[in-house]
């Protein structure tokens, strides 16, 4: 983790960070949806 860091700086780390909040954000989304057809 450290040697990413180092590496990367700080814009990419925020970057990277951004994509896995909007990926987790869209698997939530897919779940709720998905769960609801699913029952109803």
């Amino acid at each position: 983790m450290r040697d990413t860091d180092k590496e990367d700086g700080g814009a990419p780390k925020f970057g990277r960070l951004l994509i896995v909040l909007a990926f987790a954000l869209v698997l939530i989304v897919a779940i709720t949806f998905g769960s609801e057809a699913y029952f109803s």
